[in-house]
């Protein structure tokens, strides 16, 4: 469920297609830059109803999959 909505965010904010989103995609794969990663952290927050995420933890996140593991953390799943 998690990974669906973060493919079909991701999709929409880089032009691309859900299906062509895995969990090993890369950010830097989807061309995204530091503005596209604070779009994406805005989009993640009304979306999933999460906290701003912090500098410390974008840096950590890389892939699609690294994405869906922080909110499962967030979210508690």
């Amino acid at each position: 469920m998690i990974f669906e909505k973060m493919a079909k965010l991701l999709a929409e904010q880089f032009g691309l297609e859900p299906e062509e989103i895995t969990e090993d995609t890369g950010l830097e794969d989807l061309g995204a830059d530091s503005v596209d990663l604070v779009e994406l952290s805005m989009n993640m927050e009304a979306e999933f109803g999460i906290d701003e995420m912090g500098e410390e933890e974008m840096a950590s996140i890389h892939t699609v999959g690294d994405l869906v593991n922080y909110l499962r953390g967030k979210l508690g799943e």
